[in-house]
């Protein structure tokens, strides 16, 4: 099999459908790079429905990255109270905020931004993307999960799935495939060929 053709023939059908869907996810439309990335920090493992009300009022509060860093951990955990893993991620963000003002930006390069508290891979990939239009394949469980579930990949961690995405991705698309297969796999649970493909129309 040509995965590569197979990945393209069913990749266009998803965009067809979910390319251009109003929805927004938690890492999009927020403009400042330190801002995604912190909106992004704060989703993992959180419904984006939930964690953009949850960022807006934090950046709200703390309108630039000097008084985030300077924030104090106990009224950014008051704001995170309805996000799981709300300990864990107060702390992170207030951390995150601080290494980006010591370093003075946010970086582009990944190996740097897996430094800061709070980022791996996923998170990376997504801030180079969303701030910074470079190229990287974000994936989180639903991209993990659909491409293993459609035979693009047979990998047991996201990093695995990232890596062998990249061989058969073509590299503008690589950017993409997050908000399509988001999108997705929020329409359909379960690890189901058939209906994961059904909502596709194939």
């Amino acid at each position: 099999m040509d995965k590569k053709k197979y990945f393209l023939e069913i990749f266009r059908k998803a965009e067809r459908k979910y390319g251009k869907a109003e929805k927004r996810l938690a890492g999009e439309g927020w403009g400042a790079a330190w801002k995604i990335l912190v909106a992004t920090i704060m989703s993992a493992q959180s419904r984006d429905e939930t964690t953009i009300p949850v960022a807006e009022e934090l950046f709200r509060k703390y309108g630039s990255l000097e008084k985030l860093a300077d924030a104090k951990y106990e009224d950014v955990l008051k704001i995170f109270k309805s996000l799981n893993y709300n300990l864990t991620k107060a702390k992170n963000v207030i951390a995150a905020a601080k290494y980006i003002r010591n370093k003075g930006r946010v970086p582009e390069e990944i190996d740097e931004l897996i430094k800061i508290p709070g980022v791996g891979r996923k998170t990376a990939n997504l801030v180079r993307w969303e701030a910074f239009g470079e190229h990287g394949i974000c994936v989180d469980t639903h991209v993990h999960r659909i491409s293993n579930v459609l035979g693009f990949v047979k990998t047991k961690t996201p990093e695995q799935t990232e890596r062998e995405l990249e061989k058969i991705v073509p590299r503008r698309l690589w950017g993409k495939v997050n908000r399509v297969f988001v999108l997705w796999g929020k329409d359909v649970r379960g690890r189901s060929r058939e209906r994961i493909l059904a909502r596709i129309g194939l």
